[in-house]
């Protein structure tokens, strides 16, 4: 065999095992829909408020946020929860200007008779799984709660939760994240999007069929005795509330997830900010599968569970199977050309149902289940899936990184800029440079408008839809 037909052979079949392995994804996204549907009828318990409610520390951990600080340490505060029974520590590791308007509100509601005190580190060690730890230890409450800076609970957020707690087995509670800002524009769309499929479904299926799920770093509520019998905040990951999560269940903890208990936030309005928070995810998802995998296969715990664990834990290594297939698209599209239309469609057609029509019924049903129709979010489907290709360039990186990095990772703050943001945000767009990741993507596109030329050239018509998502992904 020659140099050249080995070479092909080789693409041919990378093409080809990439596809399958994004099949066997989409079987995995239709197994999570199937548990759902199965089980979408059951409503959370309401359990009793307790007549005599336990202590309640309210934690926000804060780095230079000064647009949304003051909003949540004032609706942290505006809690309806007995106030000889909360206390509220915001843990302020900021270099900027925030301090001193955090410092302004702690007075101001400190003066109302509120338990609130303004806790400054000095350092950012640990980053925020360092700052959780601290405050934890000065703390009183035997129940935890944990809010982002962009984040407003609702006044009955903790009493809503509270009562799970009497069963002596449970270590957390996870409320569902909202949108403040879900309509300002395309990209907050498609990321409301995207989270309401992780709330409404993924972490719905898991809860209800008994299967691990997580604590998602704000809008929920720890019992402080599960963190200390996990071992505590760790910050050798990114992502240390999946990392905590996992090492509770392991330890035998039960998790409850109340969907219908929603706490806004505030969505990333910028290309950059959004990359900022996937990257995160994508690396401190991977840190922590690189950490516990080994021993969640290694434990007893049932075998579905320890496959929903795999890909849970591993489901950003999609990002790198995507640019792979990206890669290899227009070679194989080549090397094909001339194979009768039927032998492409008895071969790709199959494997791309599973992968592209999986994520268009999942997100359809998302986008019915989360604004009740199903028709308007279908419009959606085509950016929302150009922006997951146009991802896979970050998390690639990210990915990579989290599994061969071994230094301490920085903790890259998602920037938040407030309500109303246009005006702020285009101030802050005018000084932003682009990223390294930037050009890679515009090398790709424009790398995918050259094949959408040659494969129209040579009559390929069957590729041009997905030759153009792809390049649409990279471009937007």
């Amino acid at each position: 065999m020659t140099a050249e037909a080995l070479f092909g052979a080789a693409v041919v079949g990378l093409y080809l095992t990439v596809l399958g392995l994004l099949a066997v994804q989409g079987l995995h996204r239709l197994s999570l829909l199937c548990l759902w549907r199965r089980h979408r009828r059951q409503r959370t318990p309401v359990p009793p408020v307790p007549g005599a409610l336990p202590p309640l520390t309210v934690q926000i951990p804060l780095f230079n946020e000064p647009h949304v600080a003051v909003r949540a340490v004032e609706a942290a505060a505006a809690l309806d929860y007995p106030r000889a029974r909360l206390e509220i520590p915001v843990l302020d590791d900021s270099t900027d200007d925030t301090p001193a308007r955090v410092a302004a509100a702690v007075g101001a509601i400190r003066a109302r008779g509120v338990d609130i005190v303004h806790i400054r580190r000095g350092s950012r060690e640990g980053y925020k799984a360092g700052a959780l730890a601290a405050g934890l230890r000065r703390a009183r409450g035997q129940l935890v709660a944990v809010f982002d800076a962009d984040f407003v609970p609702p006044p009955d957020f903790a009493l809503r939760l509270v009562g799970h707690f009497a069963d002596p087995r449970v270590g957390m509670v996870q409320a569902r994240w909202g949108h403040l800002n879900r309509d300002h524009s395309a990209l907050t769309r498609v990321q409301a999007l995207l989270l309401d499929g992780h709330f409404l479904i993924e972490h719905f299926a898991r809860h209800r069929s008994g299967l691990f799920f997580n604590f998602n770093g704000t809008a929920g509520i720890w019992r402080r005795r599960a963190i200390e019998d996990a071992g505590g905040w760790q910050a050798d990951t990114l992502c240390e509330d999946l990392d905590l999560s996992y090492r509770a269940q392991l330890r035998g903890w039960r998790f409850v997830y109340v969907p219908e208990v929603v706490v806004p936030a505030e969505l990333p309005v910028e290309m950059g900010a959004f990359k900022t928070q996937q990257h995160r995810w994508a690396k401190g998802a991977i840190q922590t599968a690189r950490k516990l995998l080994g021993e969640i296969l290694r434990s007893p715990l049932p075998l579905r569970t320890k496959v929903e664990a795999f890909f849970h834990l591993t489901a950003h290594s999609g990002f790198v199977l995507l640019l792979l297939l990206a890669l290899a698209m227009g070679p194989a599209m080549w090397l094909r050309r001339d194979l009768p239309a039927w032998t492409l469609a008895a071969v790709d057609l199959p494997v791309f149902a599973l992968t592209s029509a999986s994520v268009a019924l999942f997100y359809a049903v998302v986008h019915r289940e989360g604004a009740g129709r199903s028709c308007g979010g279908l419009r959606l489907l085509p950016l929302l899936m150009a922006v997951g290709i146009g991802l896979c360039v970050v998390a690639t990186r990210a990915v990579l990184e989290g599994l061969f990095a071994r230094k301490p990772a920085a903790f890259e703050r998602t920037p938040k800029y407030g309500l109303p943001a246009r005006a702020r945000l285009a101030r802050v767009a005018r000084g932003c440079p682009p990223a390294r990741d930037t050009w890679v993507e515009a090398a790709l596109a424009g790398y995918f408008a050259a094949l959408l030329g040659a494969a129209a050239a040579a009559g390929l018509w069957a590729s041009l839809p997905f030759l153009l998502l792809f390049g649409a992904g990279f471009g937007y």
